[in-house]
């Protein structure tokens, strides 16, 4: 596997993949859950420590185990393979496909109200764009990697674009407005979308083996881009309550589209539609790329799933594994309109899994401390193991609320996730016919 990324490339990855859509829909809800300003910035301050912690963890596992398979990789050296197979097909059926998704439910949805193709517009608009990007990522990880940069680029400009117009044309007397007195539950339903919002810096760990520089270009990237993006949120944020004001922010269901009339008038919507397809367009096609390489780990080391693990050697990247997963993600889209509801949906059908095997990665720090005290480890992460411990409570945390404040769509994401139960036996058995 050839080192062809730089740590430019994998910033913009990481950037590409954190900074969707979350920050378009959720700061009205964090808002609404802060008893000030001050608390509502410190609310993205906080969710940017709380990243900067688990990216630390995550430079360790990254710069003594590159490999595609990220966070399977570790899962199979420290817990087994039984736990990583179930992360496997997580992330084949639930983690990635569902994120895709639902990102290409946004994406429908905004590009739906510039020019509409009946009552199944978002449907059709968000498959599309994940047929397109599947395809851009088969031809080559080169491919792959120009749009990504692009489009991050782009998105990077857009929100510059608002925090600068913001700046310009701001309300100062609007800060001081306090919404609400909210409870400790509150402050937890606060995070939860704060963390959302933060989510997908972990999956910089699938292109760790492709990263030039070794250890330290992975460390540069994670800490970068956690940095980048904390600095980038609270700037957009801090603009929101500057041209709005916090009362304002609480009551707008597309705040991002208010900020933009403010400050644009009629044409401030229609940039706004432009932008945040853009940003959709960007976290999908960044999820596509690393979400393939779990599945060519497991094509790897299951036989059950050996056409998942070849790996394109002119291309650079696994042609089946990036196939598999549009296709699964196609079948979201179409369920994701039966219920009407496909963006909440893929939210809920995604988050409680996701938090489950965050902890277990985090986790593997320890474990493999112990198991495997000889191996180098080009980044130590600060303050083991209170550090590690530290995320893992968090992602404890997560893990229940996720549960606790969503529905069917939850249910639905545990319910695959054991499914994949009998395939892990019969995918043993036939291990065990092979030996």
């Amino acid at each position: 596997m050839k080192k062809t990324l730089s740590v430019i490339d994998a910033v913009a990855l990481i950037v590409g993949i954190v900074v969707g859509v979350g920050i378009f829909k959720t700061p009205s809800i964090v808002a609404a859950n802060a008893s000030s300003v001050v608390a509502f910035l410190l609310f993205w301050v906080l969710g940017g420590v709380i990243s900067f912690i688990g990216a630390l963890c995550y430079a360790e596992l990254a710069t003594a185990y590159p490999h595609p398979g990220g966070e399977y990789h570790y899962l199979t050296r420290a817990l087994g393979q039984k736990v990583a197979f179930l992360f496997a097909w997580s992330r084949m059926t639930v983690i990635q496909t569902g994120s895709i998704a639902m990102l290409s439910f946004v994406l429908g949805d905004y590009l739906s109200r510039i020019f509409s193709l009946g009552p199944y517009s978002p449907s059709v608009y968000g498959a599309t764009g994940i047929i397109i990007l599947t395809v851009i990522n088969i031809i080559g990880i080169r491919e792959g990697k120009n749009a990504q940069n692009i489009l991050t680029a782009a998105k990077i400009m857009g929100l510059l674009f608002i925090v600068t117009g913001g700046i310009l044309f701001s309300n100062p007397h609007s800060i001081s407005a306090v919404p609400s007195h909210p409870t400790t539950q509150a402050f937890g339903l606060a995070m939860i979308f704060v963390l959302l919002t933060y989510g997908g810096w972990n999956e910089a760990a699938y292109i760790s083996a492709e990263l030039k520089g070794a250890g330290r270009g992975m460390v540069h990237s994670l800490l970068w881009g956690i940095i980048l993006i904390t600095a980038t949120y609270v700037f957009v944020n801090w603009v929101y309550i500057r041209v709005l004001g916090i009362t304002s922010v609480v009551g707008s269901d597309a705040v991002a589209f208010d900020v933009m009339a403010r400050i644009a008038g009629p044409y401030g919507a229609a940039m706004t539609t432009v932008l945040i397809s853009i940003s959709a367009l960007g976290a999908m096609n960044a999820t596509i790329i690393t979400g393939a390489r779990t599945n060519y780990a497991l094509g790897a080391e299951f036989p059950l799933f050996r056409f998942l693990g070849v790996w394109g050697e002119g291309a650079g990247t696994p042609a089946n594994a990036l196939i598999v997963q549009g296709v699964i993600s196609l079948l979201l889209v179409v369920l994701g309109s039966i219920t009407m509801k496909g963006f909440v949906t893929m939210v809920e059908y995604t988050a409680p899994i996701f938090w489950l095997f965050f902890f277990l990665a985090t986790l593997s720090i320890i474990v493999l401390r112990r198991k495997e005290p000889q191996t180098k480890r080009p980044f130590v992460v600060p303050g083991y193991p209170i550090t590690p411990l530290l995320f893992c409570a968090t992602c404890i945390y997560m893990l229940i609320s996720s549960i606790q404040y969503t529905g069917v769509g939850a249910l639905t994401g545990v319910g695959v996730f054991l499914v994949g139960i009998p395939f892990l036996v019969f995918s043993k058995r036939q291990n065990n016919k092979t030996r």
